[in-house]
């Protein structure tokens, strides 16, 4: 074969190559980006219905800063008793469960609600509407790289561990209350940010309950990448976005082990996961709950057919599982 035609198809493999290498290290880079900085969730329209008439959904606003800048929103029930559909729902629900409940409006104790990847506090303001009609104050925080919040880079609980006693806390201060007692509510990534704060030695919270998170964060990127590049180059994928992550936020991947903090917890923990889930499969919600020490009240639920997208809107009755978890682990309801 001439020369000039084996240094033309060695030309042609070398930029063949480089081209691929080139976008092999793209795609890392977006994907180790994505998990450091999500793209920004902006308000929605039915945000702004709900932020601009708090009174037709049974619950009083108030919007407030941390010290360090977090944005957060206390959502109380209506101080004169009022309720909105889906609080009058989960109320009646929770009567025909036995639940002796207190006079609407009345405040038992106080929640500490944290969203999850690329969400935003306002998303939980629904939530908040049904927990403040079984009579919680909540509080919602933007967390790190979302909503409004001024750091750039997400932690997903190992740089939020003190985040949700200080949303606590300060709230308190601000507003006059007593903090206690106080409960956590986390879903996905803010199931782990729950997590990890409730590990802590001198943890304010009475009880937990988290909804389609997992158990350790590299299984979860792992999970996503085999989807997308198959199976075998799963975790190939995983360690080179995890390496761009690290760069960016400081964390590696391997640290982010809410299992490993939930084998510590000394209070009542609910774990609930959709059983159709394909963001985070059901068996990372199973291990978390399996890693929960013997000597606490635990209970597991597993959400029929429900995906990760979908799993407080389907039939079953997951807003009053938690509202029941919360009074009787939080306010000692009967």
């Amino acid at each position: 074969m001439p020369r000039i035609i084996l240094r033309t198809l060695l030309k042609m493999l070398l930029v063949t190559l480089g081209v691929f290498v080139a976008g092999v290290a793209g795609l890392a880079l977006w994907a180790g980006s994505e998990i450091a900085s999500p793209e920004r969730r902006g308000l929605q329209d039915y945000h702004r219905e709900f932020l601009d008439n708090p009174a037709a959904h049974g619950v009083g606003l108030a919007s407030f800063a941390l010290k360090d800048g977090t944005p957060c929103v206390m959502c109380a029930p209506h101080p004169g008793g009022k309720l909105g559909a889906r609080g009058v729902k989960v109320r009646e629900q929770l009567v025909q469960r036995g639940i002796t409940l207190a006079e609407p409006g009345k405040i038992t104790g106080t929640l500490v609600l944290a969203h999850g990847r690329r969400g935003r506090k306002e998303d939980y303001l629904l939530i908040a509407e049904r927990l403040c009609a079984a009579g919680f104050r909540c509080l919602l925080p933007d967390l790190p790289a979302h909503g409004d919040h001024p750091t750039a880079h997400a932690g997903y609980g190992v740089l939020e561990t003190e985040l949700p006693a200080r949303v606590l806390t300060e709230a308190a201060e601000r507003f006059g209350f007593e903090p206690r007692p106080a409960g956590l509510l986390g879903i996905s990534m803010g199931g782990s940010v729950v997590v990890h704060s409730a590990a802590q030695a001198d943890a304010p919270w009475r009880a937990l309950v988290v909804i389609s998170s997992f158990d350790s964060f590299t299984a979860v990127v792992e999970h996503q990448t085999s989807k997308l590049f198959g199976g075998w180059s799963g975790p190939a994928w995983a360690r080179m976005a995890g390496a761009v992550y690290r760069v960016r936020s400081g964390v590696a991947l391997t640290d982010i082990q809410p299992g490993r903090k939930a084998a510590s917890l000394g209070m009542p923990a609910l774990i609930a996961h959709g059983s159709a889930d394909r963001v985070v499969p059901v068996s990372a919600g199973r291990r978390l709950f399996d890693a929960l020490p013997d000597g606490i009240e635990k209970k597991w639920i597993e959400i029929p057919g429900a995906d990760h997208d979908n799993v407080l809107i389907t039939d079953f009755p997951i807003y009053t599982e938690v509202a029941e978890w919360m009074l009787r682990h939080v306010s000692g309801a009967e």
